[in-house]
């Protein structure tokens, strides 16, 4: 088991990771060892598998595009930076205890608040951290705020509601993927009940966030005066137009992306609402869609060469292999359970979405749930648990990916050291307990 393509590959991307090699690097080196390491693949039939996988990933990397110009829109409204601008007002010259704890449970809030929306509500996904964090990083440094917290509590933000929210990316990932999956190998589920089935694997989560905030990351920790490259000065408070403005362009992007299934559509018709608005300036329009699609840019590329990877893997054929080999030892439905949501943490720690690995994983998980007996609730959660897991700890994670590009805009935030291992041991931790516990009782 151990000499598995899967094991092996993603123990590379994890070391080389470690090591501070870049992630897109540490992906493709490990997606040529997956290859090889097979047996039954060559250097040629790798390669062209890992290119052939990358157009996988446009759509993903487009979307992410859309996704950095309207964030862009949306802060040249000036929105973000008077909201820090009024926080850093709030504190005074010299505040008090009680009023930097307030300070910070407010900020604290609003960072949790907003990417727990970022999911639903205004279907911007990662793109707002960019764009609200860097301007915050003084106030945070100010606090003696822990990233590291705030790393969790983004996460968190980022991971939670698509597993119990159907709406947005929640839609997407119950709905579109697990549900689907699910009925197209043979199980009968209704997406009214694929919440019920996440919601234990949720509570894990939970968890994990209280354990983050009250315990890992409640002391102070010093950092460095932040001094962001590029700053933009802060804009004066937003007029009425503006905020009308910028209210219908949330409006419209959250309804299209509700109506139509497409966050492109809707992130594109929200940037073309703050052009026409005025907000943002026709003769700026291509200078803010350049900016986005930059700040955006790296990410994508992580996004694109993950799906190179994972079609690599299935080209390998090793995830079937690992899961024929485990289930000769799946002598009850503890020991299954446990090594089901193994196998997919692996598998999305290699891969880096959990939007991903759903399609990989159900055509084998699907029908072993079914002979050994696992209720519909439970196979779901099996999976939906499964798939989730790494997604938060895993280096080329958006959820991990997506905090570094915001709290290392002043180099002081290592991707690993404060985003990915912090992420892997407050919540891929206990939601392998939660997805266990949910496999047993549901």
């Amino acid at each position: 088991m151990l000499l598995n393509p899967v094991i092996i590959s993603v123990t590379l991307l994890l070391v080389l990771s470690l090591c501070r090699i870049n992630v897109v690097v540490a992906l493709t080196l490990s997606a040529l060892m997956a290859g090889l390491s097979s047996g039954h693949l060559s250097l040629d039939q790798t390669l062209k598998a890992f290119t052939g996988g990358l157009g996988n990933g446009a759509e993903i990397a487009l979307g992410y595009a859309m996704l950095g110009a309207f964030a862009v829109a949306i802060a040249r409204s000036g929105i973000t930076e008077w909201g820090a601008a009024h926080i850093i007002g709030k504190l005074g010259a010299t505040p008090s205890p009680r009023r930097q704890a307030l300070v910070k449970s407010v900020l604290l809030l609003a960072i949790l608040s907003m990417a727990v929306m970022s999911q639903n509500l205004i279907p911007i996904h990662i793109a707002f951290i960019p764009i609200l964090i860097p301007p915050l990083l003084g106030v945070l440094t100010d606090l003696k705020v822990d990233r590291r917290l705030v790393a969790c509590i983004m996460t968190f933000g980022l991971v939670t509601p698509y597993m119990v929210l159907p709406v947005g990316f929640g839609g997407i990932f119950l709905n579109k993927l697990v549900l689907t999956n699910l009925t197209n190998n043979g199980l009968v589920m209704d997406a009214a009940t694929l919440p019920k089935a996440m919601l234990i694997p949720a509570l894990g989560m939970v968890a994990g966030l209280l354990i983050a905030v009250f315990i890992s990351y409640r002391k102070p920790r010093d950092y460095q005066p932040s001094h962001i490259e590029g700053d933009t000065p802060v804009h004066s408070k937003p007029n009425w137009r503006v905020l009308l403005v910028s209210a219908l362009a949330l409006g419209v992007a959250f309804w299209l992306q509700r109506s139509t299934d497409s966050v492109i559509f809707g992130a594109l018709v929200g940037f073309c609402v703050f052009i026409v608005g005025g907000v943002v300036p026709w003769k700026q329009s291509q200078d803010a869609f350049t900016e986005g699609v930059r700040m955006m840019s790296l990410i994508g590329f992580i996004m694109i060469t993950a799906s190179g990877f994972a079609e690599v893997v299935k080209a390998t054929g090793s995830v079937e292999i690992l899961v024929k080999g485990l289930s000769q030892n799946m002598g009850s439905k503890p020991l299954a359970a446990a090594l089901m949501l193994l196998i997919g943490l692996f598998v999305t720690m290699g891969i880096g979405s959990s939007f991903s690995t759903v399609p990989i994983i159900a055509t084998l998980y699907v029908p072993l749930c079914i002979s050994l007996g696992f209720s519909p609730l439970a196979t779901a959660a099996i999976i939906g648990t499964a798939a989730a897991l790494g997604d938060a700890g895993s280096p080329a994670s958006d959820s991990t990916v997506g905090p570094t590009a915001g709290l290392n805009a002043d180099g002081q935030h290592d991707h690993i050291r404060d985003s990915v291992l912090p992420t892997f041991l407050h919540y891929n931790l206990p939601l392998l307990v939660a997805g266990w516990v949910a496999a047993m009782v549901l």
